[in-house]
């Protein structure tokens, strides 16, 4: 294994990344597009922080006017540009407090597991500017739902065996989340905050378990490489002979419509 690498800093981890994390829950993309006061085809979107495009392509290929993905690492975006070669998206560097992007360019801005890492009063600003009138910005994630597999329970709690009181900052089920419908209540550059949640499944080849755990910047950071390599190790003596692992993942979606 490399180098620990740094809170937020996903150099290194592009290809599990891109290869192995499960993508988001269709019904919440038909809902927030029904936010839209405008059909798909008359969409032009923004995905900040876009990692390697996993929810960039699933709004793309509903077919939006343009999509644009916006990603400040460098091997992350260029996983991203590989992956969406063969599609309308344009990539380029920039991020949440500073896209690059001219005023009013955007109907939908988004950003997908990623908006825990922004500054927000920075990115709200930035997506306020970057937005149409009406336009709207949603941040979601997708955590799993533990609680329904004992299987994933018990791996969840042997992280404890290697550091107490992990904080798992990517997660879509605490941190900003906790608050997030009042934080944009009280911008000065958003309001009409509506909330989405949807589950779905995803049956995960042991190999794919395991390479999504591989990607998972918060949890390298805090427990170091050693540990991190042990833990890895009993999560494949868990899952290596089962047929796949059962996993249902809630999507979370914050969706609010620019001022002015």
């Amino acid at each position: 294994m490399q180098g620990v690498p740094r809170q937020g800093d996903f150099t290194g981890l592009a290809g599990d990344y891109s290869q192995y994390r499960p993508d988001y829950c269709p019904s919440i993309l038909n809902g927030l597009f029904g936010l839209l006061k405008k059909r798909p085809a008359d969409v032009d979107f923004v995905d900040v922080g876009a990692g390697t495009g996993i929810w960039t392509r699933m709004v793309q290929a509903a077919g939006v006017k343009s999509a644009v993905a916006v990603e400040p690492n460098a091997d992350m975006r260029a996983a991203g540009m590989a992956d969406s070669a063969s599609l309308a998206v344009a990539w380029l560097p920039g991020s949440a407090e500073k896209t690059g992007l001219g005023d009013q360019v955007a109907d939908w801005v988004t950003m997908a597991s990623s908006f825990h890492w922004a500054d927000f009063e920075s990115s709200t600003r930035e997506f306020h500017r970057i937005l149409r009138p009406e336009g709207r910005f949603t941040a979601l994630w997708n955590p799993r739902l533990i609680e329904l597999n004992p299987l994933l329970m018990e791996i969840e709690e042997h992280l404890s065996l290697y550091k107490k009181n992990i904080k798992r900052v990517s997660s879509g089920r605490s941190g900003i989340t906790d608050r997030l419908t009042e934080m944009l209540w009280g911008s000065t550059y958003f309001d009409d905050v509506v909330y989405l949640e949807g589950r779905h499944v995803i049956q995960m080849s042991p190999e794919r378990y395991v390479g999504a755990w591989r990607s998972v910047n918060d949890l390298q950071a805090q427990l170091g490489s050693d540990n991190f390599s042990k833990f890895l190790r009993f999560v494949e003596s868990k899952v290596a002979s089962l047929p796949f692992v059962e996993a249902t993942y809630l999507t979370r979606a914050w969706s609010a419509r620019r001022k002015g």
